[in-house]
């Protein structure tokens, strides 16, 4: 069975697309914060781009991807990857070797999503230590168990097209755990905050919404039918959820929109749309931008 060199040439943008997120929310973590967390909190999302690369070459694509331990996890079998057969072919005919490294980029971004949740009130080297820890007892076991064939989850129906369990649902469940035991900031409510540089957030969610659709339409692993439909319904959930966070804004307290609520919006479609990229309608994609940023303004208010 021969490469299909359409669908390599694009896992390659994909992979590098998905990589590119990983900068990108470390300057919309840094233009949120104040001015005292910034260079701790992009430092904190940007390194995870070396640690959780090695580890992930280490122990976790053995542990997520090969062998079976009654459908949780993995084996340690293949170490540092050794044995793994990189030129075996998938099913869109793209190297195993090309699979892993797109999956390496999921294991960057996951952990950074919850490093904006715990910034300004955590030292960096239980930060670091937290990570390789949850990455190998619970992001590693979660790809197991979802994306797997032999996984537990998998075996049961989940459906998870490109990481709206794996990534957002898991990252989110561990922001909230983390910020609970470390309750709250050392000042907080004292000090008025203000953000660092909203220009920044801009930037980083315009890199963000661009790396989004590697990883959404990546996840189809292909270039094919399933692909573009995940490119579009990312569009359309984004676009409805930053809108319906502007009118919000203009029809509320505010008065008038808000650069932060627009760009929040726009993160809250994307992540929303996720697990059903491929899988949805049109106007389904625009109905959970709407549902995601109602949901997540009600939650705000508590």
């Amino acid at each position: 069975m021969l490469l299909n060199l359409a669908n390599v040439a694009f896992m390659i943008l994909a992979t590098i697309l998905v990589l590119f997120m990983t900068p990108g929310l470390a300057f919309f973590y840094g233009g949120l914060v104040s001015k005292r967390n910034v260079v701790n909190t992009m430092l904190s999302v940007y390194m995870l781009t070396g640690v959780a690369i090695l580890l992930w070459i280490i122990i976790g694509y053995s542990l997520s991807f090969e062998g079976n331990l009654g459908g949780f996890i993995g084996s340690a079998s293949h170490i540092f990857m050794h044995g793994v057969n990189m030129s075996r072919l998938t099913a869109t005919k793209i190297p195993t070797g090309l699979y892993a490294i797109f999956q390496m980029m999921f294991a960057v971004i996951t952990p950074a999503l919850f490093v904006g949740a715990v910034v300004g009130r955590i030292r960096f080297r239980f930060l670091l230590v937290f990570v390789c820890l949850w990455s190998i007892l619970i992001y590693y076991p979660m790809v197991h168990m979802v994306w797997s064939p032999n996984g537990l989850l998998a075996r049961l129906g989940t459906v998870d097209f490109a990481g709206g369990t794996v990534v957002h649902i898991n990252a989110g469940i561990t922001a909230f755990v983390l910020s609970a035991f470390l309750g709250k900031r050392i000042h907080y409510g004292d000090i008025p905050h203000t953000h660092y540089n909203l220009p920044w957030v801009l930037l980083g969610t315009a890199i963000l919404w661009i790396g989004w659709y590697g990883f959404n339409a990546g996840s189809a692993l292909g270039v094919n039918g399933v692909a573009v439909q995940a490119m579009l319904t990312s569009t359309v959930a984004a676009a409805t959820a930053m809108v319906s966070w502007m009118f919000l804004d203009m029809f509320t307290k505010n008065g008038k929109p808000t650069l932060v609520g627009v760009c929040t919006g726009t993160l809250c479609g994307l992540v929303a749309i996720t697990p059903g990229a491929g899988y949805v309608t049109i106007t389904g994609a625009s109905s959970l931008g709407w549902l995601a940023h109602w949901r997540v303004t009600f939650s705000s208010t508590f």
